[in-house]
């Protein structure tokens, strides 16, 4: 434990920062879920839907820098060929 108030504090901070990084890739897996979900389901609609609702979610985290912008982009190409593969 820390003796140093400066420290405490860090801690404290640092552990929402995790809190919220962790609410933003839980969310993205999430998303990827639910649109798999539609894509299985054939429901065009509903897919298109959590597509963008993923590549918004996955835009703001790295925006956020809870994920790197590599990771973000990489996700967001699995996210399209998940949703093209619907199309076939």
């Amino acid at each position: 434990m820390a003796n140093i108030a400066s420290q405490e504090k860090r801690n404290q901070r640092s552990l929402r920062e995790r809190l919220e990084n962790r609410r933003y890739t839980s969310s993205v897996k999430t998303y990827f879920r639910r649109l798999e979900a539609a894509v299985a389901a054939g429901d065009d609609g509903t897919a298109d839907t959590e597509h963008r609702t993923l590549v918004s979610t996955i835009d703001r985290a790295v925006k956020r820098g809870a994920l790197h912008r590599n990771a973000g982009a990489r996700k967001k190409a699995r996210a399209a060929r998940i949703r093209a593969g619907s199309g076939s």
